[in-house]
């Protein structure tokens, strides 16, 4: 469920631990579904952040691949005003010019020297001009999100809109770094970002699901084998562009694994979630990932272990218990005609003179002592 993957985001951090963080993957064959996603969390948590239900004061979206005024026009139809906007939402212009080619040249027609990375079009705008400098990139979000309004600790969220994009300008160590050092920065609540997984190796969204304590899979609807082998057959393509799985794998503070799939759907210029019935199921993060041998038991095999007598256990069949203790046991001591009476007496007591003692001789001289005697009592210390 999108709501619940929110509600941890608006729930924000306890003290002593990071901010959680969702990972947010899709795929080509629905990446405006996952865009639409992306847009749905981040215009949600805004809401939420406007109306101070949140833990944290804004919201700073690093914008790499759409224009701030999208996400500013999406929220207005979510029903933030200009007030709201201005007051808990500010955007990290990435898109614009990312390299700072425009700026080069705009300097070069007006003949001006200007050596900023950034700078602010509007109040909540500021337009970054060198996305290879990770350091300076956590810097200006850092500075971003310092500078909300409001008492006590100034708390904010942050959203990345794509990894992949960033991963063009910088390794994937160095991006990495990037998120894991604001997931531990003091003032930041939390922390969402989307990535294209089949743009990359299967072990680089691996990499960043370490990072995330949820992961949103926005997988294709319907899957059409005819249609890979016949590029020209749209029906299904078409398709799941209108309709995609939401799949979320939620992380519980008590360790266990929380599993949730929505159908997500385009409607109109907004994205909508219908919730799939009996599909919610709880699983244990101690288990083992996938391996080639079966790790759980058939129900014979249940039974069969079920039935096994352990060593010691009364077996309830009304005959006393035996335990074997490497002598010869009480019936075969009365029963053997080569002792005596009175040793037999002095093994096996009457009931009438029982006094419930324990005598012990030992066997031989050669017999290690136990613990309660002492080896060197004849030593005068």
């Amino acid at each position: 469920m999108a709501e619940a993957a929110v509600r941890y985001l608006r729930d924000g951090r306890l003290d002593g631990e990071h901010a959680p963080a969702l990972a947010v993957e899709g795929s080509l064959q629905c990446c405006p579904l996952a865009a639409g996603a992306m847009l749905h969390v981040a215009a949600t948590l805004a809401s939420q952040v406007a109306a101070g239900k949140a833990q944290a004061r804004g919201l700073v979206v690093v914008a790499f691949d759409r224009s701030p005024e999208v996400y500013l026009e999406f929220m207005r139809r979510r029903g933030l005003d200009a007030n709201a906007l201005n007051r808990c939402v500010r955007i990290l212009d990435c898109y614009s010019d990312p390299l700072g080619w425009k700026q080069k040249i705009r300097n070069q027609q007006h003949q001006e020297n200007s050596t900023k990375q950034f700078s602010t079009n509007k109040e909540n705008i500021t337009v970054f001009r060198n996305v290879k400098d990770v350091k300076g990139l956590m810097y200006s979000i850092t500075e971003l999100g310092g500078g909300f309004e409001g008492e006590g600790k100034k708390y904010f969220s942050i959203a990345v809109d794509s990894i992949s994009s960033m991963l063009r300008h910088a390794s994937v160590p160095s991006v990495s770094g990037l998120l894991s050092n604001l997931r531990s920065h003091e003032q930041v609540s939390s922390i969402f970002w989307l990535i294209h997984s089949d743009l990359h190796e299967s072990k680089v969204p691996r990499a960043f699901e370490c990072l995330s304590t949820m992961v949103a899979c926005v997988e294709p609807a319907l899957v059409d084998p005819v249609c890979v082998e016949s590029p020209g057959n749209m029906s299904t393509l078409e398709q799941n562009y209108l309709k995609a799985k939401f799949i979320v794998r939620l992380k519980r503070r008590n360790g266990r694994v929380k599993h949730f799939y929505e159908d997500l759907y385009v409607d109109g210029n907004d994205v909508k979630f219908d919730s799939a019935p009996s599909v919610t199921t709880e699983v244990n993060q101690s288990l083992v990932p996938k391996v080639q041998f079966n790790l759980e038991l058939s129900e014979k095999e249940r039974t069969d272990r079920a039935n096994v007598v352990l060593p010691f256990e009364h077996q309830g069949k009304g005959e006393p218990i035996r335990i074997y203790d490497g002598r010869r046991s009480l019936p075969e001591v009365q029963l053997d005609p080569n002792l005596s009476p009175a040793l037999v007496d002095e093994i096996a007591p009457k009931s009438g003179t029982a006094k419930g003692e324990i005598h012990y001789v030992r066997d031989s001289d050669d017999e290690q002592p136990d613990s309660d005697e002492d080896p060197d009592d004849d030593l005068d210390i």
